[in-house]
């Protein structure tokens, strides 16, 4: 297979990756290898910080463990673009680690082949921006993820610090980023309905309370739950009213201000949009605000509500 040591090395190390369990002869084996080297390589891999246990049984045998430190990682490729594209969604995330994760992404591009940079380079997150107050701690995040995962009824405060108010129990269910603001989905145990939370305003108390049996989000979607909460819908929908134009704008200054609009390129200075509103009116003044000319594509509520807000501003400005 292989005949220099470290190319041996690695291929020694992602076969251990695949499988948890792995015959020293049958390792010996798929790497055109005698065992006594299977051993020397392993030895090896050892002094790198990796955990190559011993297998007893009748044929011998490794397995890879997690250690107590960070090694050197292997990944093929289609794990180190997905990992590239993960950090670059992280990075625009607002979840308070967008320099680590940038720092990651630097590292990782360094060391990938032009074949990879090339598909990964091609891969554009639009950073949203958002206020500092909305950064969310680090710590925080962990401390919800870890109650939503253990179904541990969550105790916390909520708003600023300076509120005078009650602790908040709720149970966890989801973690939810839109439009670079970081979500709680949670049943609110003293308000008996469903609730979200803005995470940088969530401050933890401890212990978390009993486990509990998680409830059926509504229409089985958090996200799509959460979306429709924002829509002032009870539960996951479409908004009432979709539309469809053409700004003279380029797709890039429009992305950032979409929310969950549909953003396509139609060229260097125009692009499509699709937008929903709860109203025809609101949906009119959601394209005005991009202050570009607009070219309506459908349906005729839209137009209509165009020209009616036309009127409206051009008596005002009169």
């Amino acid at each position: 297979m292989t005949n220099g040591p470290s190319a041996r090395l690695l291929a020694l190390l992602s076969l251990l990756q695949v499988r948890r369990d792995w015959p020293g002869q049958l390792l010996a084996q798929r790497l055109e290898v005698s065992p006594r080297t299977v051993r020397r390589d392993v030895d090896a891999l050892r002094e790198l910080g990796y955990r190559v246990q011993a297998v007893k049984g009748p044929d011998g045998g490794y397995r890879l463990d997690a250690g107590t430190a960070l090694p050197p990682l292997l990944f093929d490729d289609e794990q180190a673009v997905a990992l590239a594209v993960a950090l670059r969604v992280v990075a625009a995330s607002g979840a308070g680690v967008e320099e680590a994760a940038a720092r990651a992404l630097t590292t990782l591009r360094q060391v990938m082949p032009s074949r990879l940079r090339h598909r990964i380079d091609a891969v554009q997150v639009g950073a949203v921006a958002t206020r500092r107050e909305g950064r969310v701690d680090p710590d925080v995040l962990v401390a919800l993820s870890t109650a939503v995962s253990a179904r541990e009824v969550l105790r916390f405060d909520y708003g600023a610090p300076e509120d005078d108010a009650p602790p908040r129990r709720a149970e966890p269910h989801h973690l939810v980023s839109r439009s670079g603001r970081w979500y709680l989905l949670a049943w609110d145990l003293d308000r008996d309905d469903w609730r979200t939370f803005r995470v940088d305003r969530v401050r933890p108390r401890t212990p978390t309370g009993p486990r509990f049996t998680p409830r059926e989000v509504p229409g089985g979607d958090a996200g799509a739950f959460v979306a429709g909460r924002f829509r002032g819908a009870e539960g996951p929908g479409d908004w009432p009213c979709t539309g469809e134009v053409v700004l003279e704008l380029p797709a890039r200054d429009v992305t950032p201000y979409a929310l969950d609009g549909l953003v396509e390129e139609l060229g260097p200075d125009r692009c499509r949009l699709v937008l929903g509103s709860w109203s025809w009116a609101g949906l009119a003044a959601a394209v005005a605000r991009y202050d570009a000319d607009v070219t309506v594509v459908g349906p005729p509520e839209l137009r209509e509500a165009c020209a009616r807000l036309s009127a409206r501003l051009a008596a005002a400005a009169g």
